[in-house]
């Protein structure tokens, strides 16, 4: 099992932030909207920056999705900021006419997603937000694990033409992924070859799995662990190459089972190369307050639940 370690643990959503600047620096057509959440989407140092092209729309999501359309229509690249709930749930109508339908090249950065928001609770945790954005045709949807991989990805996701869902988070979480990686949207990573068991996660899950990996080493069972952070479009290519070899699969997400990356795998497996999967994910259910650890731990999404996955779909072969 090849070693992964960290120096420090950041929050996700500061990635955004600081690719966000690196992208405003690269290209002077990409602004910045906020629905009155500047400081939880790290955007501060962007509109030190560029006072110019960043608006703040208030608490007026539909309002703030319609404007980063039009505001494509002259050539700028529009981020639009807010919580991940408020940035679908809130918004699809928007998002899927005036975004989606009219293919248009806005970035929906989308914070504070799944069960590690936390103590906000079920309200704000929104666990069906990859669901809705993979559903609507010429969306693309990105997940980063870390927060160099967010860095990354947003700046990518900038040069990217057309309508794109990044989705991120609140806790810190370890920083693993190289700073000077290229971010290639569409394109799965492989952390570790295996033989036994294919591990795919994504965004808070890719460390758990690393640590799943080793902890299934231990037990003499060789993972090969996949970080997928573009959801959709899906690398099915890297997805069927590992699962012919390993004869099995795990998901690992922090979304509903229902819709996210794990139903995903499986329309790929049960067209191409039908497979045991086992899913870790919320098993169709709503969160609640707690720590993000503490939900982790209750939802079932974390290192010991996908050692417990992969052990029972190796039974399974």
């Amino acid at each position: 099992m090849k070693k992964y370690t960290y120096t420090e643990s950041k929050d996700t959503r500061s990635g955004f932030g600081a690719g966000l600047l690196e992208a405003g620096k690269q290209n002077e057509n990409v602004v910045a909207l906020c629905a009155d959440l500047i400081g939880s989407l790290k955007m501060n140092d962007f509109i030190k920056e560029f006072p110019e092209r960043f608006f703040q729309i208030g608490i007026a999501e539909a309002n703030m999705m319609g404007i980063a359309a039009g505001l494509t229509i002259g050539g700028k690249i529009p981020f639009t900021g807010t919580f991940a709930n408020f940035s679908t749930g809130r918004v699809y109508d928007q998002i899927r006419q005036s975004i989606a339908y009219s293919d248009k090249n806005v970035k929906i950065a989308a914070s504070h997603a799944g069960l590690t928001l936390g103590e906000d609770g079920a309200t704000h945790q929104i666990l069906e937000d990859i669901g809705l954005m993979k559903m609507l045709p010429g969306m693309t949807v990105i997940n980063p694990c870390d927060f160099n991989q967010t860095k990354a990805a947003t700046i990518a996701v900038a040069k990217y033409e057309g309508p794109v869902y990044l989705r991120f988070g609140r806790p810190v979480v370890p920083n693993f992924t190289p700073a000077d990686q290229e971010f290639v949207i569409g394109k799965a990573v492989l952390l570790n070859e295996g033989t036994d068991v294919s591990i795919i996660a994504t965004g808070h899950l890719v460390w758990e799995a690393i640590q799943a990996g080793e902890k299934l080493a231990e037990l003499g069972i060789n993972a090969e662990i996949i970080n997928i952070h573009t959801i959709k479009p899906l690398d099915e290519e890297a997805i069927l190459k590992s699962v012919a070899k390993t004869k099995c699969v795990v998901t690992a997400e922090e979304h509903n089972r229902l819709g996210g990356l794990g139903d995903s795998v499986a329309q790929v497996l049960t067209r191409e190369l039908p497979t045991p999967q086992e899913y870790v994910a919320v098993n169709d259910s709503f969160g609640e307050s707690g720590t993000p650890a503490q939900l982790m731990e209750k939802y079932g999404l974390n290192a010991a639940a996908i050692v417990a996955a992969a052990q029972k779909v190796i039974k399974r072969k």
